[in-house]
């Protein structure tokens, strides 16, 4: 009952994130994924002005052990690199779909003990958790397989991927969170 009780806000909101990055994949993949490297960038920037301020502003003793220069330095180094060559990016997307491939696939796995779980609370909507797991697995390996012949294409593939299965998870949380729901109501009307 608590389960899906906790989960059912953040995975909705998870899966209305998804939804709005699929879009944003469909409509220029390669300038989102540009747009999205360049505001890393400024945020990595951003934070390494803090945490040199940090390290100059703390105790010599305590900035030491923390490392705030090291982490300022680092952090503005890739802040720089992203804003100036996102190039680089764009010409290491491949790697970077394999990587989304296994963040694909790890999802689905968990998706796949979701499925377990709620068979395990005796879910009726185990079902939708499985066609979402399914999914998600058979996304991960046409995207880890890539037999596309350009990487717009597989960026694309991932954001109808993530809206499918962005929009089977808010089905599967709203559904079973209603079901865990009239099962606590049926369970409290019972008498001990």
């Amino acid at each position: 009952r608590v389960f899906f009780m906790k989960n059912n806000k953040t995975g909705i909101l998870l899966s209305l994130f998804e939804i709005a990055l699929g879009i944003l994949l469909l409509i220029d993949p390669i300038g989102f994924t540009t747009g999205i490297i360049i505001i890393a960038g400024v945020l990595l920037l951003l934070f390494g002005v803090v945490e040199v301020i940090k390290y100059f502003r703390t105790d010599a003793v305590k900035a030491a052990s923390e490392q705030y220069l090291t982490k300022g330095l680092c952090a503005l180094g890739a802040g720089v690199f992203c804003v100036v060559k996102t190039e680089w990016f764009t010409v290491a997307f491949p790697a970077m779909t394999f990587l989304y491939g296994i963040v694909v696939l790890v999802t689905g796995l968990s998706k796949l003990q979701l499925t377990v779980d709620m068979l395990r609370v005796k879910s009726k909507k185990w079902f939708l958790a499985l066609i979402s797991a399914a999914i998600s697995i058979a996304c991960a390996v046409l995207i880890l397989m890539n037999p596309f012949s350009s990487t717009e294409v597989l960026w694309m593939i991932a954001g109808i991927t993530l809206i499918v299965e962005a929009l089977l998870d808010v089905v599967t949380w709203f559904l079973g969170g209603r079901e865990q729901k009239k099962k606590a109501a049926s369970a409290e009307d019972t008498p001990a």
